[in-house]
């Protein structure tokens, strides 16, 4: 039951983040940095709020983790080189840290 819970949340978020990525990603890549900063904070919220195994399961590990892309991260930070890729993946990491913070928080 789980691993269909995770598949079924992945089947939402990984098309969904496809689409931001796909309307907002340009010379840099928002969309993928909006993907992974939301689903960071609403993976700390979910965190806090304790919903449940079957929930978490479904919102948690597969929704937040297909939604969110830490690869795409990784080939767009190498793709600008360091002096620009170095500062998006900068931003990424402290910003979804930053948001899970705050999920986190709402949520307890």
């Amino acid at each position: 039951m789980t691993v269909l819970l995770v598949a079924l949340g992945a089947a939402v978020g990984a098309p969904l983040r496809y689409t931001l990525a796909h309307l907002l990603d340009g010379e840099l890549p928002r969309g993928t940095l909006a993907a992974n900063v939301l689903g960071s904070t609403l993976l700390g919220f979910l965190t806090a709020a304790g919903p449940g195994e079957h929930l978490l399961a479904l919102l948690g590990a597969g929704f937040c983790g297909g939604f969110t892309t830490w690869s795409s991260l990784a080939v767009q930070t190498e793709e600008r080189g360091w002096s620009v890729g170095g500062g998006y993946l900068a931003l990424t990491v402290g910003l979804s840290m930053a948001g899970c913070t705050l999920g986190f928080l709402a949520g307890s």
